[in-house]
């Protein structure tokens, strides 16, 4: 679906919740519902007030209200949740999936999680403890308690039974979890699995042992790049002693990694996590996450003014120098921030760790040689033409090296920042540009200053 096809679903359920609204239909709530997906109706709720959201909740059955509940920003859920009649919201939170439940809980303040305990049953009350008490970091925090689990002694016709009676409200059955009476892990069976059985086989005889798992103190990234691995509908989450705490989903996955994406992102801008959505992010909010580095990126270009009032002499003499300096500059940083994020990508996805750095650095070297050759030889055109075969020659081998210092600094920068225990895409692209400045402007005057042979400052 193209952007114009989003607006105009966007601008068709907006009217529809206008009627809803009006003539406070409920039965026609229960119809949009139907209808359009919760994503969709949510980013048009985006656009009501707080008061005239929380009348579309009310308006709805509980199990839409939810749906369409998770599908709104963080600080949506967390302040309507407030507004809510407890029988409501007990109503909701019942329907929801555990971990979404859990999710919710930890947006709330203290005082507000007092008040959204009582409305849970002691069971789901215990579970979303579990669940809210891990760090959002860890792949805990992501998972889900709404799993399967089924007997190593149960008929394949009885699991199927099973699964038709008792898994309506779990995350997914097309997976379920086979544990012995510890509760710890020893198996998987597929849907897939269940089917092609004899009635009278054992789940024991085809179960999958020893199934693939990850612990749940791990990081969330690591769950995500155990299920693209793998290729797994859901990956099961196991405490220190090997029992099944709960899964995560690929679709949970998928999440985890678009967060993380965003993260990144923002990060290697140089701007730090916003977590409220740009259109509602306050100045105050975007400027504080904007200004430090920006401030300390200015003092740290005051050494390139220094660098260039250094050689001064050099500089009036030969004015078509100043000609090639942004290009010169910016090519360095170009190539850094190319090489960095390559390198964030990598450690981020596990692809590359810390002990390659050394076999890396040769291969960038290698590939900063060629690209800085190749731009190079097309500088070394235009300094011929602007300033005779000296300037051409200075350009040239200025070009070559800056772009091989550049990328070797972008390189190894998430290397240290990750050896120093920091995140590595804290190596951000106005950083590694500041240097590359720095560095570009030295080697570039150095360069003519000693080809030229002009006397330094």
């Amino acid at each position: 679906m193209n952007m114009n096809n989003n607006q105009k679903n966007t601008k068709q359920i907006i009217l529809a919740l206008q009627l809803i609204l009006e003539q406070r239909d409920s039965t026609s709530m229960v119809a949009l519902a139907k209808e359009r997906h919760p994503a969709d109706i949510a980013t048009a709720l985006s656009t009501f007030s707080q008061s005239q959201q929380l009348v579309f909740l009310q308006l709805a059955p509980a199990k839409v209200a939810a749906d369409l509940l998770r599908y709104l920003s963080d600080e949506q859920q967390a302040a309507l949740v407030q507004q809510l009649h407890k029988t409501t919201l007990s109503s909701l939170l019942l329907t929801m999936a555990a971990d979404e439940r859990a999710d919710l809980y930890n947006l709330l303040e203290p005082e507000q999680q007092k008040l959204f305990l009582p409305v849970l049953a002691q069971a789901k009350r215990e579970d979303l403890r579990t669940l809210a008490a891990y760090d959002k970091t860890k792949v805990g925090a992501a998972m889900t308690s709404d799993y399967t689990l089924l007997n190593s002694r149960h008929t394949a016709a009885q699991a199927i039974d099973m699964l038709r009676t008792e898994t309506a409200d779990k995350e997914t059955i097309y997976q379920a979890y086979v544990v012995d009476m510890l509760g710890r892990l020893i198996g998987t069976v597929s849907l897939r699995q269940l089917l092609l059985a004899q009635p009278e086989e054992l789940v024991v005889d085809f179960m999958k042992p020893n199934p693939i798992a990850l612990d749940a103190n791990a990081q969330c990234q690591e769950a995500v790049q155990m299920i693209a691995h793998y290729d797994l509908l859901a990956l099961p989450i196991i405490n220190g002693k090997g029992q099944l705490v709960g899964i995560v989903t690929y679709d949970d996955a998928m999440d985890i990694a678009s967060s993380q994406a965003d993260l990144e992102f923002t990060k290697t801008a140089a701007i730090g996590n916003i977590e409220h959505n740009l259109k509602t992010a306050s100045i105050g909010l975007l400027y504080r996450k904007r200004v430090v580095w920006l401030v300390i990126l200015v003092f740290g270009n005051i050494f390139s003014g220094a660098g260039i009032a250094f050689f001064e002499d050099t500089i009036s003499s030969y004015v078509s120098l100043v000609f090639f300096l942004p290009l010169l500059i910016d090519s360095g940083g170009n190539a850094g921030s190319q090489s960095a994020t390559l390198m964030v990508r990598g450690l981020a996805t596990g692809e590359v760790i810390l002990k390659d750095w050394l076999s890396l650095l040769g291969r960038e070297l290698g590939v900063a040689g060629l690209l800085g050759a190749s731009m190079a030889l097309a500088v070394s055109l235009l300094g011929f033409w602007r300033g005779g075969p000296e300037i051409a020659l200075v350009v040239a081998l200025t070009m070559q090296i800056v772009v091989i210092i550049g990328s070797l600094i972008g390189m190894s920068l998430p290397f240290l920042l990750s050896k120093l225990k920091m995140d590595p895409a804290s190596a951000s692209a106005p950083l590694i540009t500041s240097i590359a400045d720095i560095i570009g402007v030295l080697v570039y005057f150095s360069i003519a200053t000693l080809i030229l042979d002009l006397p330094t400052a």
